[in-house]
């Protein structure tokens, strides 16, 4: 059994920030940002949190697929940044859109972390151990950075998005996935700091840090490579594609991947440029965009490729 995806739905907050906008408490100016990154305006929450705009984005998603939220038996939410830890938040989730007979957990794995959780949902339909799940990519990223640091905030933003997949009897799929967890120092954040086994929490840090070149080259030298190691695993060419959705992280890793494997830009769709990086939530926001347009048709193949801390990337091939 194959996991087609049968709904889309997405969610940004209307708070918007725009590169103007930074320019008032940061050193820098929005053809500075635009011209190195793609990104001109990214949403920040005021009031919604991670498992708000992930409810939010589920609803909407079930909504366009036309699926009851008790017909969910797998409901994973992938995110780094949630204001819950436990429940976990797929369980807050599932109580808020009652999908009272799913099973329920989070995944960690940064911007690959949607790509990820698809593969697993993947794995457990090609055993018929689930036939429709539900998978949420959302994150509160404007909650972990360094406004101060002009390298890292400009990047991110707030947002999420959903897709259902229900398992069917025909279609293909293959997935590649990696780690490089000695090479992780390239992204991080710590959560918290503790001096002395039980001793009071003394300091909190939250900011996420980053090795902006080191990034931007583990990427444009490792993604081309997934996207050809899954289209050799399928027998595909890189010509045969139709579209590439990509993580949203910046508009010159997404050009520099289109470059190496020598297909045109046309075919890699981009709203970076509105909402900035947001992580796991990225592809799935990309998706439900371009289903809305008309952009993506029954039949197409499609690769969707992530990549990020961890050091962590993958890619899928998969009919539409």
């Amino acid at each position: 059994m194959i996991g087609k995806i049968c709904g889309t739905g997405s969610y940004a907050p209307k708070k918007i920030l725009d590169n103007h906008d930074l320019s008032k408490f940061i050193d820098t100016n929005d053809q500075w940002i635009r011209e190195r990154t793609g990104v001109a305006r990214r949403h920040i929450i005021e009031g919604e949190t991670t498992v708000t705009m992930a409810v939010e984005a589920a609803n909407r998603a079930l909504k366009d697929a036309g699926v009851n939220a008790k017909d969910i038996d797998l409901l994973i939410v992938t995110t780094v940044s949630s204001n819950v830890i436990l429940p976990c938040t797929a369980c807050e989730v599932q109580k808020q859109i009652k999908a009272d007979n799913a099973t329920c957990f989070d995944l960690n794995a940064a911007c690959t972390g949607f790509l990820f959780a698809y593969n697993t949902v993947q794995a457990y339909m090609q055993t018929n151990m689930y036939k429709t799940a539900l998978v949420i990519g959302a994150e509160t990223l404007s909650e972990l950075l360094d406004w101060t640091d002009r390298g890292t905030c400009i990047l991110f933003g707030d947002g999420a998005g959903a897709v259902v997949v229900k398992g069917e009897e025909e279609g293909f799929y293959y997935g590649i996935t990696h780690s490089q967890g000695e090479k992780g120092q390239a992204l991080t954040c710590e959560s918290r700091h503790q001096k002395g086994f039980g001793k009071t929490i003394l300091e909190r840090d939250t900011m996420m840090k980053m090795d902006g070149q080191a990034v931007f080259t583990f990427a444009v030298r490792n993604v081309p490579k997934v996207i050809k190691e899954v289209l050799d695993k399928g027998n595909l060419h890189p010509e045969e594609i139709d579209y590439y959705i990509l993580h949203q992280a910046n508009q010159r890793i997404v050009e520099g991947v289109a470059k190496r494997l020598h297909i045109d830009m046309e075919k890699f769709p981009m709203n970076l440029q509105e909402y900035g990086n947001t992580s796991s939530a990225s592809i799935p926001i990309l998706l439900d965009e371009c289903k809305k347009k008309g952009v993506l048709r029954e039949g197409q193949k499609i690769v969707m490729a992530g990549f990020g801390a961890g050091l962590s990337w993958g890619a899928s091939v998969f009919d539409w």
